[in-house]
């Protein structure tokens, strides 16, 4: 049952993003999503997340934070740069300052609208090493917004403590599970669904998926 009021939802049409919705959806009177575009190579992303919103009958903002590729030139943005990982520093889809970007518009956001609650689905459990994924960042920004704007807000960080199998498992219970799996992207090559299955996000999810599906018993679908 709905006990709350007011949620907006950061909002990338992927995986972890497309579960915190499916979880505030059943928390909240009303939720809206926030979507931003960063000038990210997939323009995709951008329109699963409408998609997904308008299917769900979800209000969707799409925010333009072109800036963000100007100022931080990443591996997500920019196709002269590897997707790659190394060891003891971020990895190359790391981009500085994002997430408290993100946040704090859709703070913003929020308070225009009224609502106190801000749903992200980022994640210290497997955060692949960004710094702006962790608890601590998370806790410290609730408590800047709020004395920024003086407005109430609560920052929800539902995946925060779990792994990617731990997260599918949620979708499952949400009653998501193969919406989640079918209409998500979270590949960094673009492909919607279970992906290229070669990237760094692909491996993640699928290990993730792998993981659960052995646990649960459920049945794999292709």
């Amino acid at each position: 049952m709905n006990t709350l009021n007011k949620a907006v939802v950061v909002f990338s049409g992927g995986q972890d993003s497309t579960t915190c919705l499916f979880w505030a959806k059943e928390r909240f009177a009303e939720v809206e999503a926030v979507t931003f575009d960063y000038g990210q190579r997939h323009k995709l992303e951008l329109d699963c997340a409408r998609q997904i919103a308008e299917e769900l009958g979800v209000k969707h903002h799409v925010l333009d934070m072109a800036l963000l590729n100007q100022l931080a030139p990443n591996a997500l943005t920019r196709d002269d740069i590897a997707i790659e990982e190394k060891e003891g520093s971020p990895p190359s889809t790391f981009v500085d300052g994002r997430n408290l970007l993100f946040l704090t518009f859709a703070a913003v956001l929020a308070k225009q609208i009224g609502a106190t609650h801000i749903v992200a689905g980022v994640c210290e459990t497997d955060f692949s090493g960004y710094p702006d994924c962790r608890d601590v960042f998370i806790k410290s920004l609730n408590v800047t917004l709020n004395l920024a704007m003086d407005f109430p807000f609560v920052i929800d960080t539902p995946l925060m403590w779990l792994n990617k199998a731990q997260t599918w498992e949620l979708a499952d219970r949400l009653g998501a599970f193969e919406f989640v799996r079918q209409r998500t992207l979270t590949c960094y090559n673009g492909i919607v669904a279970d992906g290229c299955g070669e990237c760094p996000a692909c491996k993640l999810r699928k290990r993730g998926l792998d993981d659960y599906l052995a646990a649960s018993g459920r049945e794999a679908r292709s």
